[in-house]
């Protein structure tokens, strides 16, 4: 089942997201990460990808879309734990994964 987990510790938040991020999928997490960032206006985004199975290029528009909310109040965001397939994928779209 594909959800996200939202864990906030001081001004960082972390989403973890697991399952498949498909068109459908994206617009559920990118609303359920939407509501919790606005709430607390995080310095930090941490994108765990660490659960995700499967990511089309709705996947990338996710990540893009937290990247200039997280702008907007100079906040960062950080991806990690992409699988391998994954990492590629967002190589090629210029995003960094770390491990």
């Amino acid at each position: 089942m594909t959800q996200v987990t939202m864990m906030q510790e001081g001004k960082q938040m972390t989403a973890f997201l697991s399952g498949e991020i498909d068109h459908h999928w994206a617009a559920v997490l990118r609303e359920q990460m939407d509501e919790a960032i606005k709430a607390t206006v995080p310095e930090k985004l941490i994108l765990d990808f660490s659960g995700v199975t499967f990511m089309d290029s709705s996947g990338v528009g996710l990540i893009l879309g937290r990247y200039r909310l997280m702008n907007s109040w100079k906040g960062a965001v950080v991806v990690q734990k992409a699988p391998a397939g994954i990492k590629r994928m967002l190589a090629i779209a210029g995003i960094e994964s770390k491990d």
